[in-house]
């Protein structure tokens, strides 16, 4: 067992995995479940997985259900939009709770009381019924947020980016997946005996009861942060209960956390647009069937596999040769390059060709969402949640709004939408030139002065009258935490008593 930074001797055997003075883990092990780090890890990403297959889990029966339901275009438009506008509230408000009352409690809250709705969606029997249990299920993506607060305080910040990456990809894996499970299961139904109609309700009982298991794991298993969970922590004194209006507040005016929101729009949001669109698209333009259509529309998902994942590495690994600056770097460069490629998915007119560049286009979509969140846990400590919630939230706005321009109803073609849709992407990621953080620096500048340092930034959200009571030490302990984010160049320098070394980038 090790701590990497000093520690007292009785936390010498409390963990599994080497920590930092936080008790953040500074190794990401794939293949443990050692508790507390990576058992929320495994519990975080296989719950809002559920919730993905479930938000998701009509798509991929459409053709069936709009038969069922007579449902129009427009409809099956609302419907969609329906899905993904639920979360954009639910996000954030998951934030505040996170950060008042921790992500285990928010998460299973969350998943066991949209579970319901997912079980309703099997007696939808009017396109009203059918966006409001598409509505009320899709509020379950909220959290996302939970699982990106979690790995957040459960990983130190050299390896945060992979951390976040992988949960946020894996669990939107469900999206994927569930192009390929629902038409699965509809078969299996509907093969024992079941007419069509009636085998595409019964087919929804499966994510509902998944995602019902899984909000019970992670309720009984989990555990809020390393040293244990909230109201244990409230109720010993070993962690400040803070103040909502002065979390709020420095939440609202840090303004990097909206631009942060508002790409995030356009790399998730573009997500969240092509799982609802995708299959229905290669099923009426090029003929295909319906099992074919799921599963060319899972491999889009499916690439989260790896892709988002990739983008939280490769965002820690430039982190450590060019500190936040190339993360920043790194981010704008696959953000931009997605949308590219999906300006060229909307061109091609071939089903080979169309296939090919829409996974390569999920790639780098899906890279940008990880290398979003290898940024995030760094715009604010003390506001973590409700930024984080944000965020995703924007993602959300994101799918809406494009989902409200581009797919609803006859105005484009679902080609011509594509197009303009990778062009909104190219336009939206410009913002990120404008992140410059006083410690780190821009993407084309470096720190204020060369006196600015972590504590600077992150004491900051503190007044006198709070740092004389203590609360302010966790926020000192994760400016320390933070000096990797200089650079390779600077990684090492000596740290005084109570002080970061004043360092240029």
């Amino acid at each position: 067992m090790e701590i990497s930074q000093g520690g007292d001797d009785s936390y010498q055997k409390k963990f599994a995995l080497p920590v930092d003075s936080e008790h953040k883990s500074t190794e990401f092990r794939l293949f443990s479940v050692a508790a507390p780090h990576m058992r929320a890890f495994h519990l975080s990403w296989i719950s809002f997985f559920a919730c993905f297959v479930s938000t998701f889990a009509a798509p991929p029966l459409l053709p069936i259900i709009r038969d069922n339901l007579d449902l129009t275009a427009t409809d099956i438009g609302n419907a969609g939009i329906a899905a993904v506008s639920g979360a954009v509230f639910a996000r954030i408000a998951m934030g505040t709770a996170c950060d008042l009352f921790g992500p285990r409690l928010a998460s299973a809250s969350l998943t066991l009381l949209t579970a319901p709705a997912v079980y309703c969606t099997s007696i939808a029997n009017s396109p009203v019924s059918f966006l409001l249990v598409r509505f009320f299920t899709g509020f379950s993506l909220a959290t996302f947020v939970s699982t990106q607060f979690w790995m957040s305080s459960m990983f130190s910040a050299r390896v945060v980016g992979t951390a976040n990456g992988v949960a946020g990809g894996w669990g939107n894996l469900g999206g994927g997946a569930t192009q390929l499970i629902m038409p699965l299961v509809f078969d299996l139904i509907h093969h024992i005996g079941a007419t069509k109609f009636t085998a595409w309700r019964i087919a929804f009982f499966i994510p509902a009861l998944f995602q019902s298991l899984s909000a019970y794991g992670i309720f009984f298993l989990g555990q809020d942060l390393p040293d244990g969970n909230y109201s244990k922590l409230h109720k010993s004194g070993d962690k400040h209960k803070d103040n909502f209006s002065q979390v709020f507040y420095h939440a609202v005016t840090n303004y990097r956390g909206w631009i942060l929101a508002l790409t995030y729009g356009y790399c998730f949001g573009v997500e969240l647009t092509i799982d609802n669109i995708i299959a229905q698209y290669f099923y009426d333009r090029f003929n295909v069937n319906l099992h074919t259509a799921g599963i060319i529309a899972a491999s889009f998902g499916l690439a989260n596999l790896f892709s988002r994942p990739g983008g939280g590495m490769l965002s820690d690994l430039m982190a450590k040769k060019l500190g936040m600056r190339g993360r920043l770097w790194t981010l704008w460069i696959v953000q931009t390059l997605g949308g590219v490629f999906c300006i060229l998915l909307g061109k091609v007119g071939s089903l080979g060709v169309s296939i090919a560049v829409m996974l390569i286009f999920s790639v780098f979509v899906q890279a940008a969402c990880g290398l979003t969140f290898g940024v995030v846990p760094f715009v604010s400590r003390r506001s973590l949640g409700i930024i984080s919630g944000t965020t995703g939230g924007g993602g959300n706005v994101g799918a809406v709004l494009t989902q409200v321009i581009f797919f609803r109803g006859s105005r484009y073609s679902t080609e011509t939408g594509l197009t303009l849709m990778g062009v909104m992407i190219i336009c939206c990621t410009l913002l990120i030139t404008l992140i410059h953080f006083p410690q780190w620096g821009g993407m084309f500048c470096g720190p204020s002065s060369k006196t600015t340092t972590e504590e600077d930034y992150y004491m900051s959200e503190w007044n006198s009258a709070e740092k004389e009571q203590g609360f302010h030490k966790a926020s000192l302990k994760f400016s320390e935490n933070s000096r990797s984010e200089r650079g390779k160049r600077i990684g090492s320098a000596p740290t005084p008593n109570n002080r970061t070394p004043d360092t240029h980038v």
